[in-house]
């Protein structure tokens, strides 16, 4: 497995978009203040808006639009193909709990530390490739901790890792996103260290829509660049 690239820009495009979004809202609000329809709350079907239907083009259209938008997940409905195999349900390393947390998951470091070294993942990464994938290209993959490192899980355990596809929806990018906020919401005990695990593992593309918001996105940067994606 190569070193893997730092998580900044990942995290930068989610917060722009995010921004985006909130700030297309608020335009929005604008819009339909300057110019809204006449209010007949006795309209079948009609909003607070005035609203009875959309596809029309019109400022009613826009705010169905942005409402989809802001409700629909990231994620695809078949969350299936999306998740690890059932031979992976993920492992934790017994020596993190959540009383030791500030003085090792949560320290400056403590990821990259604790990570393997490329001349066991690499080799490792290579067999998984050629039994799973063969033919494809080891860069389209990140061999993924299910459990990263940075929230306890266990470095080297084949039940926590697995072959994630680097490109299409819900890649290994957006995991590497909800990592970073599950790791700054265990460290600030927000979150119980064991919920972060049982949920990131459980089901990560649901952990995703419920940790991941786009309020904790643009909230939570880079504090300590030594903080890598898993």
């Amino acid at each position: 497995m190569r070193k893997r690239d730092h998580p900044a820009a990942a995290i930068d495009n989610h917060r722009m978009r995010a921004r985006a979004i909130l700030g297309g809202a608020a335009i929005l609000g604008a819009i339909v203040l300057w110019h809204r329809p006449s209010l007949d709350y006795g309209a079948v079907g009609s909003n607070a808006l005035g609203c009875t239907a959309t596809n029309d083009g019109s400022v009613c259209d826009a705010v169905a639009g942005i409402s989809k938008v802001i409700h629909s997940p990231l994620l695809p409905s078949n969350r299936a193909a999306l998740l690890p195999p059932p031979e992976t349900p993920g492992a934790v390393d017994p020596a993190i709990t959540q009383v030791n947390i500030d003085n090792t998951i949560c320290r400056p470091g403590y990821a990259r530390s604790a990570r393997p070294a490329y001349s066991i993942t690499g080799p490792l990464k290579r067999r998984m490739m050629d039994a799973q994938h063969p033919g494809d290209s080891m860069a389209d993959y990140e061999l993924d901790h299910l459990i990263p490192i940075s929230i306890g899980g266990a470095p080297l355990d084949m039940h926590d890792l697995w072959l994630q596809p680097r490109e299409g929806q819900a890649n290994a990018g957006d995991k590497n996103v909800l990592a970073y906020v599950l790791w700054r919401l265990v460290c600030t005990h927000q979150v119980p260290l064991q919920t972060a695990q049982r949920d990131i593992s459980h089901d990560w593309t649901r952990a995703y829509q419920l940790y991941a918001t786009p309020e904790n996105i643009a909230k939570y940067h880079f504090r300590h660049p030594e903080q890598e994606r898993e």
